[in-house]
């Protein structure tokens, strides 16, 4: 069953309450869950069970939310920027988010607002609607 964009929000706010224990107020497409909204590592973890569940989708290691790997790779990064190599790894790796102002400045300490609502709906349409 096809689901809209604002179907798809509603439910990743919901999974994100309950993961984060934030008013849903709070979330707003724009919001960071590092930032705004509080999370921390682990909770990437139980984000993507509650996701899988909530949707009925399978999201491997990494997919989501790819920085560990990108910041494990010297050839990525440089000066504590990404490299060009390495944007364009996070270009293939998060299609489906929005790096405009972050290419122009990819200091690494600002790859986190990256991870925002909106990316996680983007991520999910991308799901559902390749399936």
């Amino acid at each position: 069953m096809a689901m809209s964009r604002d179907q798809i929000f509603g439910e990743v706010q919901e999974v994100l309450v309950d993961a984060l224990g934030v008013d849903d107020d709070e979330i707003t497409d724009k919001a960071t869950l590092m930032g705004d909204l509080g999370a921390e590592s682990i909770d990437f973890l139980d984000i993507v069970f509650r996701l899988e569940k909530a949707f009925g989708i399978k999201i491997p290691r990494e997919e989501l939310f790819p920085a560990e790997s990108l910041m494990n790779n010297p050839e990525f990064i440089n000066n504590g920027k990404l490299t060009e190599i390495g944007l364009t790894e996070l270009r293939n790796k998060m299609p489906y988010t929005d790096l405009g102002a972050f290419a122009n400045d990819p200091d690494i300490n600002k790859l986190g607002d990256l991870f925002t609502v909106g990316t996680i709906v983007n991520y999910v349409d991308s799901k559902l609607n390749a399936a």
